[in-house]
């Protein structure tokens, strides 16, 4: 007996393509049941679920191995806008709010000014 194929394909999980484990084909070659042992056909049997067991562990440790790549990555991500770019935007977005404020501030001086020299144009001319 051995393992002839193992047919698997890939499922999608958080957006990482995934092994997952469709079937397992053995090869057994054949006996005779009255020269071989009363065990025996049992022994294959559970063989087969032990290698199943194996091929099942192997796909696990890949899917950890897989998806565990995939937290670091979307750990660096977080950890990239939280810590840098964030406070970046945000430092920026005050520089315009400061730099809006101050434009503000000069365009209602401004209107002040020309106000009060037409105040005092008008007081000239009376």
């Amino acid at each position: 007996m051995g393992v002839e194929d193992v047919k698997m394909s890939v499922k999608k999980v958080a957006g990482v393509g995934i092994p997952v484990l469709d079937e397992v084909v053995y090869s057994t070659k054949p006996f005779s049941l009255f020269n071989s042992p009363k065990w025996f056909a049992d022994g294959l049997t559970l063989l087969k679920e032990l290698a199943q067991v194996g091929i099942e562990k192997e796909f696990s440790a890949q899917k950890l191995l897989l998806l565990e790549y995939a937290r670091k990555k979307t750990t660096q991500k977080v950890n990239l806008f939280e810590k840098v770019q964030i406070p970046g935007y945000e430092d920026a977005i005050r520089m315009i709010k400061r730099f809006m404020e101050d434009e503000e501030n000069l365009s209602k001086s401004s209107q002040k000014i020309v106000k009060s020299r037409q105040q005092q144009m008008k007081e000239v001319e009376l």
